[in-house]
């Protein structure tokens, strides 16, 4: 029970890397460094990959990085229809975060997917983002109706669901990176999922 706990602890630690001087001191966490990281690592691959774009001649490095963003757009459009091409962008980014911050712990870094204030983060974004998007569909009066729908008996339950799938979402991500490096990356200890799946990586 208490090597449990411990495991438990040391996955939750996150350590600070370094404080920057100012208002007592700002800590910086190990988290906070690896996305720095991975941001640098995305920003210098797309500026290699939209080096030297042609339309009348195209190069293979250019067709696969179209035919990555062509599959990427297909796979939300038929999920979320064409009313929903606006969010494309900001849930492609956050697929692709994901999945580097998960894998990149096999390279020797902490993954910063297991920082629950990272999780926690994007699971507000996230909720936030899918509120916004039922007011501009529904309009302000339509949106906080739908609250006691299909009855007002369970106006509190859609209230407090609000709550709780930032939750739900903040600890669904925060174990991926613990079932990646346990259970290695080609398989889920749970669900056995193959290599590719969304289920696995996010």
């Amino acid at each position: 029970m208490d090597a449990l706990v411990d495991g438990l602890l040391e996955e939750l630690n996150c350590d600070v890397v370094f404080k920057i001087p100012i208002f007592g001191g700002i800590p910086i966490y190990e988290s906070v460094v690896v996305t720095w990281i991975i941001m640098a690592a995305v920003f210098l691959l797309c500026f290699f990959l939209g080096r030297n774009l042609s339309v009348e001649n195209p190069g293979r490095r250019q067709v696969a990085v179209e035919a990555g963003v062509k599959f990427l757009n297909d796979f939300f459009s038929e999920t979320l229809g064409e009313k929903g091409k606006d969010y494309i962008p900001y849930l492609a980014t956050v697929i692709i975060y994901i999945g580097i911050a998960n894998l990149i712990g096999l390279l020797g870094f902490k993954p910063p997917t297991k920082d629950m204030n990272v999780t926690a983060a994007l699971a507000v974004m996230s909720i936030v983002l899918i509120e916004v998007a039922g007011i501009r569909a529904k309009g302000t009066k339509r949106w906080l109706k739908s609250f006691a729908e299909p009855m007002p008996v369970i106006l509190p339950i859609n209230i407090l669901e609000i709550f709780i799938k930032p939750l739900s979402l903040c600890m669904r991500l925060f174990k991926r990176p613990w079932f990646i490096r346990n259970h290695g990356a080609f398989k889920d200890g749970r669900t056995g999922n193959r290599p590719g799946s969304i289920q696995l990586l996010f």
